[in-house]
């Protein structure tokens, strides 16, 4: 699959970096309903349809982010959305979208140094390890490494923390590594409102199941 297609591929399938807390620490019930949108598009459409959806959904977000242009909170799911919308469309397209998700999340973690209790670390971490390198775009294995390596530090018992940055180190051929956080990804702690956290922990134990 063309590199310009994989863009956030494997950071999109955990169900929305910034949902959970993003809704729970932001009583705005706008940005509430945005994200539940913005997980139903994810997983239950395709195609077309799903690529309008974001489209609609970038919109929204843009204008969100606008009116309160210093919320990490708001930056965030901006962030993720416009991920996911990269991820959908594929191209060049893709790419400046996954541009444009880079600098918010980045002025997200900027605004809050935990980024959204490591969500913001884990989607940017993502977005450097799948774009393509300099000079078509920004990817980055050492950037990558740094950004999973902090989702981690952050918060160590995610099952999104670890499953990615195992998927990470498996990328780098350390794969002994990557097991032993796969494990850990199996072994995490799901956070509320996120079911995909457990979709992921059943991810990481088929793929824990096949190396051993």
């Amino acid at each position: 699959m063309p590199l310009l297609v994989t863009i956030l591929l494997a950071s999109m399938l955990i169900g929305g970096f910034g949902i959970a807390s993003a809704a729970a620490q932001m009583p705005d019930s706008t940005l509430f309903s945005l994200m539940q949108r913005w997980g139903n598009v994810e997983y239950q459409m395709q195609g077309d349809a799903q690529l309008k959806a974001f489209e609609d959904l970038a919109g929204e977000v843009d204008m969100l982010a606008r009116s309160q242009p210093d919320d990490s909170h708001v930056l965030t799911a901006q962030g993720v959305i416009l991920a996911s919308f990269a991820k959908a469309k594929g191209g060049l397209g893709a790419l400046d979208l996954a541009k444009r998700a880079r600098t918010v999340l980045e002025r997200a973690i900027a605004i809050d140094p935990q980024g959204e209790d490591g969500s913001a670390y884990v989607t940017l971490g993502a977005l450097y390890q799948h774009a393509p390198g300099w000079p078509i775009a920004f990817g980055d294995d050492d950037k990558a490494r740094q950004l999973l390596e902090r989702a981690v530090s952050i918060r160590p018992a995610g099952i999104d923390t670890n499953f990615y940055y195992a998927q990470f180190l498996e990328d780098q051929g350390e794969d002994a590594k990557a097991l032993t956080y796969a494990q850990r990804a199996v072994d995490g702690q799901p956070r509320a409102g996120r079911p995909s956290d457990e979709a992921l922990r059943q991810e990481a134990r088929h793929w824990v199941a096949e190396r051993q």
